[in-house]
């Protein structure tokens, strides 16, 4: 039995496809690649993947696997296939576009994947430290994560190839059971990211404009996997529907702590500026006659603390510099530093 099977009345409506449906698909296309840059670019220009949930990476990841081996065995998909033997390829292209669409996900959920892996220590964040929440997720959590994925893809892989070989009257079986798991997994994907935000009480590493696209753009693709599968494809297009409702939760969660930072940080500055500006540390002022420096505005010679006037490490040693030529010029004991007068002299011996 050949499971690319094609059926005579969809190839035919795929030699005269949609135009509408086709630039659709292509918007969501290429909305799903755009929509996961910024999630890219936040963990990469912060350094860390703080904010994060490894569970949240775990169940996403392997949700978007077991979505895109769904797709690639439900049976509209495998006649799409088949027709491709008999059609012309822009008609091929146009509706493969659905496989494209959850092929673009896969990829791009399992780079967000490894960079959780690269960035997940909070001590090398590009960020300043108070601004980070929490503790980092042990390295033994990280490599679990990536290794459950890891095995997770595998396995499906080597199943999915065991049915459609041997047992091609099961596939839509198991095309429904990947459907099932994706669904499942992307029911609680967002569980552990929802108590994460909620604990930490900011959104860190994860992004907003992200969430700002997928969530309309999930309820979108979720209606326009409908209008291509039909009920029939329930298990695929169902999994979307779920996962953009979980996600408009966790983008309400992060808005509401975002503006309530802002205007906490208000607060503080309208606080802050009231304050005199005589508080803030500055550089000791150099009150005294002309000597070498004077004009840069470092102190006399034999300064306590000449330190508190060297802005940099040149000019501190400027200051020891000149310091040790005044020493070596003084030719009055008494005023060298330390100088006490004549050493050998018994200023205590009563005179005569």
């Amino acid at each position: 039995m050949d499971i690319w099977e094609s059926v005579g009345g969809q190839c035919e409506k795929l030699r005269t496809p949609s135009y509408l449906e086709l630039s659709v698909s292509i918007f969501i296309l290429i909305g799903l690649l755009i929509s996961y840059l910024p999630q890219h670019y936040r963990i990469i220009s912060r350094g860390t993947a703080e904010g994060i949930s490894p569970y949240f990476v775990l169940l996403g990841t392997t949700s978007a696997t077991a979505g895109f081996a769904n797709i690639l065995t439900v049976p509209p998909s495998r006649e799409v296939i088949g027709c491709c033997k008999e059609i012309e390829a822009f008609g091929c292209v146009a509706g493969l576009l659905g496989v494209a669409q959850l092929g673009v996900q896969w990829l791009c959920f399992c780079l967000i994947l490894v960079l959780f892996l690269v960035f997940f220590r909070y001590r090398e964040a590009n960020v300043p430290q108070e601004e980070l929440g929490g503790e980092s997720p042990r390295w033994q959590t990280a490599i679990v994560v990536g290794l459950v994925c890891v095995l997770h893809g595998l396995i499906t892989i080597i199943v999915t190839g065991f049915f459609a070989i041997a047992l091609p009257t099961h596939l839509t079986t198991w095309a429904n059971s990947m459907g099932v798991m994706a669904a499942a997994l992307a029911a609680i994907q967002y569980v552990p990211q929802i108590w994460m935000t909620y604990h930490l009480k900011h959104v860190g590493s994860l992004s907003i404009p992200m969430m700002c696209i997928q969530t309309p753009g999930g309820f979108i693709f979720a209606a326009s996997l409908y209008a291509r599968l039909g009920p029939a494809g329930w298990s695929t297009w169902a999994i979307y529907l779920l996962t953009a409702s979980m996600q408009g939760a966790v983008l309400v969660m992060g808005v509401y702590y975002e503006i309530a930072a802002r205007r906490l940080d208000g607060a503080e500055q309208g606080v802050h500026g009231g304050r005199s500006s005589a508080s803030v540390p500055r550089r000791p002022s150099a009150n005294r006659t002309y000597s070498e420096g004077w004009e840069r505005g470092l102190p006399g010679p034999f300064t306590g603390h000449p330190e508190r006037y060297a802005d940099t490490e040149e000019d501190l040693d400027q200051i020891q510099a000149r310091e040790e030529r005044a020493i070596a010029r003084e030719n009055q004991p008494l005023l060298r530093p330390g100088g006490i007068g004549n050493p050998h002299r018994n200023y205590d011996a009563t005179r005569d």
